[in-house]
């Protein structure tokens, strides 16, 4: 097949995924928006790529205006006509998005269906559950009609797709409750590149560099968006400002990150550390520096949103740390195979104490990371997950 994978967010495992269809023996264009600020993966071709393979940006040319609501949403529509004419040009025969603002998802696949590529649409999140509670608390009045069109048009992308990939059997009620056929619908759970993420002794360079040699660090790396409370790692910082032996790292940018410098500044939290995105090649390092891995999610996302740094996490053999809804698949898979421990979002004391706790304990630490790492390799093969989505996109050949 000639197939196109589209990751707006260039997140590790999707490109991965692009390797090894690739590494099956079809032609694949992996596009993605290298303006979007998030985490990402290894966006070049290297030599040990099949020759099948190209990997490329697409760009809108100016910064990225990711908090201004107009001015976002038309450099998202411009991205989608962008997308779409790298598309046309492409000619795929099948088509897989992830990850796309649904403006620009809806103007790219209204041109694949101008085109005989057959659409799966990889379901990451449900972006108008998201959409829909935010407007509504910022603009009360109109939020509630722009939460209804925004609903409106992802229950018709979805429906119009040949295919939809759900990242959790979470989303199934409501692609159930939206008449989406479940003929087309697939599970694939998302997972993380293991092959990339090797465990790597805690004395790394990343942490010397850093001046971290002999502190316990409990480190936090990601976005810090509408999903995301940065008050619980600004407690940790405060809880253990007095003990020179302990260390926060949060690896993030944007407003998230922005707020925790100031009250770095406004506190004196020494012990805090704020750094950008790390390139992804010394991702194994960053991870293995950590003695805890913290995720956070807000109680709105619920089950709507996985956060794939989780899965990163598993693979580095380190116990994760997490304040989330216990309902979340995230938060279900570090309880059933006793792989961290879970607070609920609100629960500061509870997250709090688990990090005492962790801290205090090298062997359940121990313990902990060596069950994540057990699971990563038990779910993260790639062949298996490459020869799933060779099925479903195969099954959307038009032509």
């Amino acid at each position: 097949m000639r197939i196109l994978v589209h990751d707006y967010s260039g997140h590790p495992f999707q490109v991965q995924l692009s390797r090894e269809l690739a590494r099956r023996g079809h032609d694949v264009l992996h596009i993605h928006a290298p303006f979007f600020q998030t985490p990402k993966g290894a966006l070049q071709v290297t030599p040990a790529d099949p020759p099948t393979l190209a990997i490329e940006p697409v760009d809108i040319g100016e910064i990225f205006h990711k908090h201004t609501f107009v001015q976002r949403i038309r450099q998202e529509i411009r991205y989608g006509h962008l997308s779409a004419d790298r598309m046309r040009a492409y000619a795929p025969d099948v088509v897989l998005s992830s990850n796309v603002p649904l403006n620009p998802q809806n103007i790219f696949q209204r041109a694949c269906g101008e085109t005989s590529a057959g659409f799966t649409f990889w379901l990451q999140d449900i972006y108008s559950v998201a959409i829909d509670r935010v407007v509504r608390r910022r603009i009360p009045l109109a939020g509630v009609a722009i939460g209804a069109r925004y609903r409106r048009l992802e229950r018709a992308l979805l429906r119009r797709s040949d295919a939809v990939v759900a990242i959790t059997e979470d989303f199934l009620p409501v692609l159930r409750a939206w008449d989406v056929d479940p003929a087309k619908t697939h599970v694939v759970e998302n997972w993380a590149p293991i092959e990339e993420l090797p465990v790597l002794a805690p004395d790394t360079r990343w942490r010397r560099e850093h001046a971290l040699a002999g502190k316990r660090l409990i480190l936090y790396s990601g976005t810090l968006g509408m999903k995301h409370n940065p008050a619980l790692l600004l407690e940790l910082a405060v809880r253990f400002r007095a003990d020179p032996g302990i260390a926060v790292a949060v690896i993030s940018e944007g407003p998230g990150a922005d707020w925790l410098a100031k009250e770095r500044a406004a506190r004196g939290l020494d012990n805090l550390l704020l750094l950008p995105f790390q390139p992804f090649d010394r991702f194994p390092e960053v991870l293995a520096s950590a003695d805890i891995l913290v995720a956070i999610l807000e109680p709105d996302a619920g089950i709507f949103s996985v956060p794939s740094k989780v899965l990163s996490y598993l693979c580095a053999a380190r116990p994760i740390l997490a304040a989330m809804p216990v309902e979340n698949l995230a938060a279900r898979i570090l309880e059933r195979h006793d792989a961290g421990r879970v607070a609920g979002p609100g629960d500061i004391a509870g997250f709090v104490a688990h990090a005492e706790a962790l801290l205090s304990d090298a062997d359940v630490r121990a313990a902990l990371g060596a069950n994540a790492r057990a699971y990563a390799e038990d779910r993260f093969r790639i062949s298996d997950i490459g020869a799933r989505f060779d099925a479903i996109l195969s099954g959307t050949m038009k032509r």
